[in-house]
């Protein structure tokens, strides 16, 4: 993680620390989060695929354990587009997570995926007056399902978003909510499990409209990760 993202006021706890990562372009002053000598571990809690109709439900919960996330978004649910200037309320981080979230949309050219990525944000712009140098790919960098659709599509934009100013991040930790149609209990055994033999996690969840097991599984997780 580039320290100068590690930006915000974070979670101590006994297990892990929670934190929230932001770039300065979004909080110009923010200072950089010094973490002391005694050993602590670390979580980047981030969201892909909203807002939806869950991103309400997760915000509040969020709220209760003192957490912050970075929201990864999609405008793939206009009518809850508005979350987005409300994520930003609550003090976490917003970052681009593509417009369409469509790969063949988005990984058949270079050109195809900047334009995707600044359609959306626009959006964030809109809804929160600033726009975003932080971004996740779908299906993260090294996803092979874009070679369908354009050779080496993705050692390219890796390249192409660093000239572009942006800066993007994968994830070495999922609850496995990735599949819609995994149980609540899997979410929690998986969530507990990826983060056991990590110091530093960067935590995949996700906040779509099909992710209500994931809604249903974060109070047992945060509760888990915080103690």
């Amino acid at each position: 993680m580039d320290k100068q993202l590690a930006k915000r006021v974070f979670l101590c706890c006994c297990g892990f620390l929670l934190v929230i990562a932001m770039m300065a372009s979004v909080l110009p002053s923010a200072e950089l989060i010094k973490v002391s000598s005694e050993k602590k571990k670390v979580m980047y809690l981030t969201f892909d695929d909203g807002p939806s109709q869950n991103t309400q439900e997760i915000l509040d919960i969020l709220d209760r354990f003192h957490v912050k996330a970075t929201f990864f978004v999609t405008a793939e649910s206009p009518d809850h587009i508005n979350m987005i200037k409300e994520e930003v309320k609550r003090g976490h981080a917003i970052g681009v997570h593509t417009y369409a979230h469509d790969y063949k949309t988005i990984y058949t050219s270079v050109d195809g995926y900047f334009k995707d990525v600044e359609k959306m944000n626009d959006i964030i712009e809109k809804q929160t007056g600033k726009r975003t140098k932080i971004l996740r790919f779908p299906g993260g960098v090294s996803n092979t399902v874009s070679r369908k659709y354009a050779s080496k599509i993705m050692s390219k934009l890796a390249k192409k978003v660093e000239e572009h100013g942006y800066h993007y991040y994968d994830w070495n930790a999922s609850n496995g909510d990735g599949n819609c149609y995994t149980s609540v209990d899997s979410l929690i055994n998986t969530g507990l499990k990826e983060v056991r033999n990590q110091d530093t996690v960067m935590m995949l969840m996700h906040d779509g409209g099909a992710n209500k097991a994931t809604v249903e599984a974060l109070p047992t997780l945060l509760n888990s990760y915080i103690q």
